[in-house]
């Protein structure tokens, strides 16, 4: 090691100086500025927390612990970093749209690739259980014009909370889930059910750590949408009822004012029977406008 890239030896006040000068040689610019910016705001909180040597070791543990929760089917640490509403902001910075452009939010655990193309107006909800919705609008680009042949794949929570890959056996594959294409007035519409409010995993740290700071483990009822369409960017999104209890505190901070969307109720018997509902239903319109790729 070249002595004159050492900064000393380390002591409290120079800790940042003295741990990152031994980065000098680091082949990868982008790896070493990163743990320069990390090492920094690390040793910051350390600084400002003063962690006994217990408190420092029940972190340690509490990542281990975090670790061990991981496995081909459950992420903790992806858990950890959407309840500290780092997921959403890395999703933010990589997602900056322009001025009139629908925003985006985090694809949630419980996407499924290949989900069955459907006609439009066709029924998601394949065991017929729930409150009856149906959902409509357009896809526009940012002047306003209709966006046609624009793909749209819709998922959603049953009224338990429960995605279909969560109760394999009890609800069908692709229970609330399909994939639908606009025509050229870009306009859109399914049938579905209202979708509940529901817990993200908690019987593991993260989960501790909530119940710990007095958190809920709730996520308020959405729709989720990824819509892709030829010469656009993709937008990966949900839509949310305003009046869910939850709406103001998910747990992973996905909500965004304006993927607010209005869920009211319908009570007109002939429309009902046009849809193929028994009664009173619930509807939902909601527009996303579509950014330009860049040249």
């Amino acid at each position: 090691m070249n002595v004159e890239q050492e900064k000393g030896f380390f002591t409290e006040e120079n800790s940042v100086e003295v741990v990152t000068s031994r980065n000098a040689a680091a082949k990868n610019e982008r790896l070493k500025f990163a743990m320069e910016v990390i090492t920094r705001k690390l040793h910051e909180a350390v600084k400002e927390i003063e962690p006994t040597q217990d408190e420092w070791f029940e972190a340690i543990l509490f990542l281990t612990n975090t670790g061990h929760m991981c496995n081909e089917w459950r992420q903790e640490f992806i858990l950890l970093s959407d309840v500290l509403g780092v997921s959403m902001l890395v999703d933010a910075i990589n997602n900056r749209k322009p001025s009139g452009a629908s925003e985006s939010t985090v694809l949630g655990p419980f996407h499924v690739a290949n989900a069955p193309e459907l006609p439009m107006g066709a029924n998601i909800c394949l065991d017929h259980k729930g409150e009856d919705m149906v959902i409509s609008g357009r896809i526009l680009d940012t002047d306003g014009r209709p966006v046609a042949d624009a793909v749209i794949d819709v998922w959603q929570a049953n009224d338990e909370g429960f995605y279909d890959v969560q109760q394999k056996g009890i609800q069908p594959d692709f229970n609330l889930r399909g994939v639908f294409r606009t025509g050229a007035d870009g306009r859109y519409w399914f049938r579905a059910v209202k979708p509940k409010f529901y817990p993200i995993p908690d019987d593991g740290p993260v989960g501790k750590m909530l119940r710990a700071l007095g958190r809920h483990p709730y996520r308020p009822a959405h729709l989720h949408y990824i819509i892709k369409a030829d010469g656009f960017e993709s937008l990966t999104t949900h839509i949310f009822d305003p009046h869910d209890p939850y709406i103001n505190s998910d747990a992973v901070f996905g909500v965004k004012e304006s993927l607010l969307a209005e869920f009211r109720t319908v009570d007109d018997p002939a429309r009902a029977k046009e849809l193929g509902f028994s009664g009173w239903f619930w509807e939902v319109e909601h527009d996303f406008v579509l950014a330009r790729q860049a040249a």
